[in-house]
Order: structure tokens, then C-alpha cells, then sequence
């Protein structure tokens, strides 16, 4: 939260305030009411972007590879449905996803 509170140029008491919300015992970054997108994914000159990409949370670096997405193609494939970004760009070995899948930080 540090560091996306930095990113914004705001203190981390207002990014809780305004983007965060509790989740069971976890923090979690408020969606769009209607898209459920990402609060912090935008579109900007016509395509959706993050705005906080370079500080993403862990769950953000890790997408599309999360567990649910890989369980099979017909799951890889309705997640590709809402994400534009899969299926396009660098093919990722088992191992580099696993090791994504693996990040701390």
C-alpha cells in the first residue's frame, strides 16, 4: 500500500480511504460497480491501462496465471473473453509461469 500511495502522491490513510476495502482478513483494491474492473484501470487514449502498473499489487503481477485461469482451456479461454491482453504478446513457458506464480515482491 506504501508504495501505491507514493505512486498516487497521496497518503496511504486516503488510498484506504478511497480505493481499499477489507475482504475477510485481507486488503483489497476496490473494483468499478458495473465493469468490476480494477478501480485503477483506465482508459487512456482508447485502451485500458493501469495507472498504478508499476507498483501492482501481487495479485495484479500474477495475472492471467492465476490457478482458476489455468485449470483448463475452456477456463483460460472465458478469461480471455473479458481481458484483451490474453493471448496476445510474449508465449510464457511452465516454468516462467510458474515462477511469476511464485513471486514475493
Amino acid at each position: 500500500m506504501e508504495f501505491i500511495a507514493a505512486h498516487l502522491k497521496i497518503s496511504t490513510d486516503l488510498l484506504r480511504q478511497k480505493y481499499m476495502k477489507r475482504f475477510g482478513l485481507r486488503t483489497t483494491i476496490v473494483e468499478h460497480p458495473i465493469t468490476r474492473d480494477c478501480i485503477f484501470l483506465r482508459t487512456i487514449e482508447g485502451k485500458k491501462r493501469c495507472v498504478i502498473y508499476p507498483v501492482r499489487p501481487k495479485q495484479c503481477r500474477t495475472w492471467p496465471f492465476w490457478s482458476e485461469n489455468l485449470a483448463g482451456p475452456n477456463a483460460w479461454n472465458k478469461a480471455a473473453i473479458k481481458c484483451p491482453g490474453i493471448n496476445r504478446g510474449k508465449l510464457y513457458s511452465l516454468q516462467e509461469i510458474e515462477r511469476i506464480r511464485k513471486q514475493k515482491k
